[in-house]
């Protein structure tokens, strides 16, 4: 609308001065108006520009909430198997505590007893004193487990979820171990054992966990779908599962520098499937690498020797 009325300003200016106005007052209106339309340029340049940067800003958080909604759907599954574990241990601890007082009950029955009864239920108290510790004993060394291996699930959560699709990784905690599920056509080339430039880049993350937790174990198994192979380097599906899990070893080992002495291989063939083998979907399942981060076998022992409880 300014532009506008400048414009006709000029025109009325212009007609102004082929009659009555002399020449100079003339070209100082138009200087004058030129001026004006300048300025009105200038505010213009300087609102698009202004324009520009709310856009950015606009943009900039729009990018920074999807980034919070991310980091809000893991906490939210990491309460969610907390939850889970916390509930299983109260179990365990009710049925503990059921069969201890079901014993002492049944103690206190006996009303009669000789001098050498008596003194039979007293060693019986006391080694049910003695069970009882040794019981607290794995019930917090398994929630130390536990807990260890929450947070070990939750750190290779967080290092494995950027640029790898769900489909492709699976991280879960059973029991006393952490299960990592990597997909076949992630780590290898179809019908070959190996290791694709993706593999080593998700191998180097895992490795990382791993090598920050010298207490662990690492077992590497190798899974294929029921589709028969044979060529020169391997016979059958037994041998495609093995030199897939060796592989995987291997680089972890040379690659990523983590101690053989920890390390394990084991090939499972096309059996212990996830799925049915009829489909497409099913075999693509099926297909897969298994890294199992587990405590070493000599501390899981240690647990079960009542000579290693503490007085």
């Amino acid at each position: 609308m300014k532009l506008r009325w400048i414009f006709m300003l000029l025109c009325s200016v212009s007609l102004l001065g082929t009659s009555c106005v002399s020449k100079k007052k003339f070209y100082e209106a138009q200087k004058d108006l030129k001026k004006q339309l300048q300025d009105a340029e200038y505010q213009i340049g300087k609102t698009g520009k202004e324009l520009n940067k709310y856009m950015e800003l606009y943009a900039t958080c729009e990018k920074d909430k999807q980034t919070l909604k991310g980091e809000i759907n893991t906490l939210e599954k990491s309460v969610d198997l907390r939850k889970e574990q916390i509930g299983d241990l109260k179990a365990q601890i009710k049925d503990i505590q059921q069969q201890r007082d079901k014993q002492l009950t049944q103690v206190g029955d006996l009303t009669v007893l000789s001098q050498q009864a008596n003194d039979n239920i007293k060693e019986t108290l006391s080694q049910l004193e003695k069970k009882d510790e040794y019981i607290h004993l794995l019930q917090a060394a398994k929630s130390k487990a536990d807990s260890i291996n929450l947070a070990l699930a939750i750190n290779l959560k967080g290092v494995l979820q950027k640029g790898i699709d769900d489909d492709d990784v699976n991280v879960k905690v059973d029991k006393t171990v952490v299960f990592v599920n990597l997909s076949d056509k992630m780590l290898y080339n179809s019908g070959s054992y190996t290791l694709t430039s993706r593999a080593n880049e998700v191998l180097g993350k895992i490795a990382k966990i791993v090598q920050s937790r010298p207490d662990l174990e690492v077992m590497v198994e190798g899974y294929t779908d029921n589709v028969p192979i044979s060529n020169s380097c391997t016979k059958d599906n037994w041998d495609l599962s093995v030199l897939r899990s060796t592989s995987v070893v291997r680089a972890l080992q040379t690659n990523h520098g983590i101690d053989p002495n920890r390390l394990i291989a084991a090939g499972r063939g096309e059996y212990n499937t996830l799925a049915s083998n009829n489909t497409y979907e099913g075999r693509q399942m099926n297909r897969r690498t298994r890294i199992i981060i587990l405590p070493k076998l000599d501390q899981f022992y240690d647990l079960l020797d009542p000579s290693k409880v503490p007085d």
